[in-house]
């Protein structure tokens, strides 16, 4: 008995050791389960997988109920253990991970993705312009929207109806979902009006006054204000005149603009007679307002005779000068010589001998 127990006992520890090395072995295929600091779900429950790495075959037991849309939840590292503990889950890598952030995306569609789709349903429709240019309000205040991360795609118009005349719509969406649950339909009411860039003044101006770029303001202003004529821009509105009177804050239309008077009525100016050979000035009196190329009567104040002439530049009017072009006749022009006996009387003509 005394030489079996030393015998056993060896047994067993080889035993022992051979197991140990099975078990190191086995540790070294299967690895230990770690948290994870934070999640992102997409549907309404959270597991095991979701929670740590590694879970195995408890990847997808359910543990906690998920966020709303689009929203986080902390929870204590602590909690989460035990909860995973409760599903058998044990011997959890925490690190030194104190809190677990838990995310549910969801596809979000704001106020402004809602009104560019409306707008884009409405392009060139009964009369508007493109998407870009058209200003829509709704009936009813438009709250973002999240749905369940699954759904794609974007805003679909199933039914598109507008009045020009009154600018309201009608349109309704619907909403694909990848998961293969029906479409959400959406519908939405309001106006659309289309807009223009418009320079806008920024105080009154008169008839004649010159334009200045401190005049002027860019604003995008209703189509209608424009009562159909083209808007002027700022290029084009800068150094014109005013045709007419404008109050401030009204948009300016091209026809609003005339070119600046190079010549004002009763100013002085210079006469120019210019033709081959001759470049003559003197003083005049402008007795109208004109642009460049326009033709003005002037008072030379010389001759004291009143002249017309083409406004050439600011305060100077050139006059034409009539040259008189000398004749020029070929033979074929020149009338043949009459003969003196043709002219005589049949009673006049010598007779013969």
């Amino acid at each position: 008995m005394t030489r079996t127990r030393p015998f056993l006992l060896a047994a067993a520890l080889l035993a022992s050791t051979a197991l140990s090395a099975f078990a190191g072995e086995a540790d070294d295929q299967i690895k230990a389960p770690v948290l994870r600091a934070a999640v992102n779900v997409t549907g309404e429950i959270v597991r095991v997988g979701d929670l740590i790495e590694n879970a195995g075959v408890a990847a997808n037991v359910a543990v906690y109920r998920a966020p709303d849309l689009g929203t986080t939840g902390v929870l204590p590292a602590a909690q989460v253990v035990a909860a995973l503990r409760s599903h058998q889950v044990i011997g959890v890598d925490v690190r030194d991970i104190k809190e677990v952030a838990v995310t549910r995306l969801a596809r979000a569609i704001d106020a402004k993705e809602i009104s560019a789709a409306v707008a884009q349903a409405l392009d060139h429709r009964n009369g508007l312009g493109d998407a870009a240019s058209l200003n829509v309000s709704f009936d009813q205040p438009v709250q973002d929207l999240k749905f369940d991360a699954s759904t794609s795609g974007a805003l679909a118009p199933t039914n598109v109806r507008f009045d020009p005349r009154s600018g309201r719509f009608d349109i309704s969406f619907e909403l694909g979902h990848a998961n293969g649950t029906s479409p959400t339909k959406l519908r939405y009411t309001g106006t659309a009006i289309e807009t223009v860039e418009a320079v806008v003044l920024t105080r009154n101006m008169d008839r004649n006054e010159m334009i200045r770029s401190g005049d002027l303001q860019t604003e995008r202003r209703p189509r209608a204000d424009l009562g159909g004529a083209e808007p002027a821009s700022r290029e084009l509105a800068v150094g014109m005149q005013m045709r007419r009177p404008v109050r401030a804050g009204q948009p300016l239309k091209a026809t609003d603009l005339a070119k600046p008077d190079l010549v004002q009525r009763d100013q002085a100016v210079t006469l120019i007679y210019q033709t081959a050979g001759i470049y003559l000035t003197t003083r005049g009196k402008a007795l109208e307002s004109g642009t460049e190329g326009d033709v003005v009567s002037v008072l030379n104040l010389q001759s004291k005779r009143t002249v017309t002439g083409r406004v050439s530049g600011r305060g100077q009017v050139s006059v034409d000068i009539a040259v008189a072009k000398p004749l020029q006749t070929s033979e074929a022009e020149i009338p043949a010589p009459v003969s003196v006996a043709s002219r005589l009387p049949s009673s006049a003509t010598p007779k013969a001998e």
